[in-house]
């Protein structure tokens, strides 16, 4: 019951603004609520230029990581978070190594969160595309995530060292997944919809030319969404329990 009640929720996704697309409502609603939501984001965002620029290198490279990490923050505080934490793995070639899985079982023994959002692991075989169920980034980030959550944070066993940096077991109780290839949980997000918008408009860099075409497509989205379950707007998660 302890663990229940320390109200603490932790997102882990690929690059900035993943989270606002697919969970943006969801974790406002958890912070008006009084949880400490924390990002973590997993590459440095690196590869989120133009796509018809014509100049690649590290000089450029790194302004967009600037911008865009200052963009995740800003995101993060019309949203009420706690804070975000840039775990700087190359952006494009994300891979769910043991050293990420370490680094998520850090810093979920550190904060200890009864809940833990992430993307989905695994492709979602539909009629169209989507960049969010097909990028490799964000497989490789679920991946990871998932196999952190359990049973490496809960297990002593696993990454022992971590012992030594005085950071103990942590059982984790639900894992919410976006994107899955089946869902089964609905959030009606109908009071925070708005507040998943501006947090969006955060991101001047990757959205600015398509903001307004954008808006009124998520509120259409988000509508039919909610509407089997009664709710003006709604986000979809797979969700498990850790018993």
């Amino acid at each position: 019951m302890e663990q229940q009640e320390r109200r603490v929720a932790l997102v882990v996704v690929a690059h900035p603004d993943d989270a606002e697309f697919g969970c943006a409502g969801t974790v406002a609603l958890w912070a008006r609520e009084g949880w400490d939501v924390y990002y973590v984001v997993c590459t440095d965002a690196a590869s989120g230029g133009p796509d018809e620029a014509r100049d690649v290198g590290p000089a450029a490279r790194h302004q967009i990581t600037q911008t865009r990490k200052a963009e995740q923050r800003a995101a993060a505080a019309v949203l009420g978070l706690r804070d975000v934490f840039f775990l700087d793995y190359p952006d494009g070639i994300l891979q769910p190594t043991i050293e990420l899985r370490r680094e998520l079982v850090r810093i979920m023994r550190r904060l200890q969160p009864t809940r833990v959002v992430c993307q989905s692991p695994m492709r979602s075989w539909e009629p169209h595309y989507s960049i969010g169920r097909y990028h490799p980034d964000h497989l490789a980030a679920g991946e990871a995530t998932i196999a952190a959550l359990y049973p490496a944070a809960q297990n002593p066993w696993d990454f022992p060292e971590l012992l030594a940096e005085g950071l103990m077991p942590h059982k984790i109780r639900e894992l919410f997944v976006m994107g899955a290839p089946n869902h089964n949980y609905a959030v009606d997000i109908s009071e925070t919809f708005d507040i998943k918008i501006e947090a969006l408009r955060a991101h001047q860099s990757q959205l600015a030319h398509w903001f307004d075409e954008l808006v009124p497509r998520l509120r259409s989205w988000a509508g039919e969404i909610g509407k089997p379950y009664g709710f003006e707007a709604a986000e979809l998660f797979h969700r498990t329990e850790n018993q």
